[in-house]
C-alpha cells in the first residue's frame, strides 16, 4: 500500500519542541484524519528517500537550514523531487520545502531583499487560484503564520502563482497538476507561532515593543491550515 510521507527537514528550537513537539508532529496534526498510513522520515539525518511509486503523497517540512546552503541531504532531496512530479505524485512543500520545490523545478531561491517575515500576517489569494483544488475555496484574504528569511525569487517555468502579500510576492505556487509550495506555515498553531517570535527576537534585533505587538497579532489561521488538510484528502483520493 502507498503511504503519505512527511519528510522532516529539520528540528525546532529545544524550548519549542519541549512545549509543542517537532515539525513532523505538527504536520501530522494539521493534515487531520486520514485513512491511509502516514510516515515521517528524518531526511536531515539520513533517512533514505522512498521510491516515487511507493508515495501516495509527500509533505516537506520547514527547516532552520537555508536552501542556498546546498547541504548534501537537501541536494539529494532536490534531485529526487522531479521524479515525484514526473510520476504525478502529490507534493506539498512548506517554507523550506516550498523553496526547495521551486529550486528543484527551475526556480531561484535567495534571501529576501527586505529581510525576514515573522508573525501572523495577511495573505491574499490571487485570481489564478480560483480553480486550484487547494486554494480555490479559501477566502480572498486570510491570516497565516510566517517565519522565513529566504524566498522564491523567481518561479519555475510554467508555475502558477497562487498567493502573495505586501512582503512576499510568492506565498504559494503550483507546478504541474499536483505539486504545491507554500511559504507560510499551515501547521503552526498560535502557541508555536508565539514561541518562534520569542525565540527569534534577539537574532532579528526586535525591540520588546515589537515583540509584544507581534504576539498580540497572533491568532488562529484555519484557512491556511485548510490547504494542508485539502492536500491530504487529495493525496488519499488519488491513492
Amino acid at each position: 500500500m502507498k503511504q503519505l510521507f512527511i519528510l522532516k527537514a529539520g528540528t525546532t528550537f529545544p524550548a519549542t519542541a519541549q512545549a509543542f513537539g517537532d515539525f513532523d508532529a505538527w504536520t501530522r496534526a494539521a493534515l487531520g484524519p486520514l485513512r491511509m498510513d502516514v510516515r515521517a522520515l528524518d531526511v536531515e539525518h539520513g533517512a533514505p528517500l522512498p521510491p516515487p511509486d511507493a508515495c501516495a503523497g509527500v509533505v516537506i517540512t520547514g527547516s532552520h537550514a537555508m536552501v542556498t546552503d546546498r547541504l548534501p541531504w537537501s541536494v539529494a532531496l532536490e534531485h529526487w523531487l522531479p521524479l515525484l512530479i514526473a510520476n504525478n505524485t502529490p507534493v506539498f512543500g512548506i517554507c523550506y520545502g516550498h523553496q526547495l520545490l521551486a529550486q528543484a523545478t527551475g526556480g531561484e531561491v535567495g534571501f529576501h531583499s527586505q529581510g525576514s517575515e515573522l508573525g501572523t500576517v495577511e495573505v491574499r489569494r490571487l485570481p489564478e487560484s480560483d480553480s486550484d483544488p487547494l486554494f480555490g475555496t479559501l477566502p480572498m484574504t486570510f491570516p497565516a503564520h510566517v517565519a522565513h528569511a529566504q524566498s522564491v525569487l523567481r518561479l519555475p517555468p510554467n508555475a502558477v502563482r497562487l498567493a502573495a502579500n505586501r512582503h512576499e510576492a510568492t506565498h504559494a505556487f503550483r507546478v504541474g497538476d499536483c505539486a504545491w509550495g507554500v511559504q507560510f506555515h499551515p501547521e503552526y498553531t498560535p502557541g508555536i507561532m508565539g514561541s518562534y517570535i520569542r525565540e527569534e527576537a534577539a537574532d532579528l534585533g526586535l525591540t520588546p515593543e515589537d515583540v509584544a505587538a507581534r504576539l498580540r497579532a497572533v491568532r488562529e489561521t484555519s484557512a491556511a491550515e485548510q490547504t494542508l488538510r485539502a492536500f491530504g484528502r487529495l493525496a488519499e483520493a488519488r491513492a
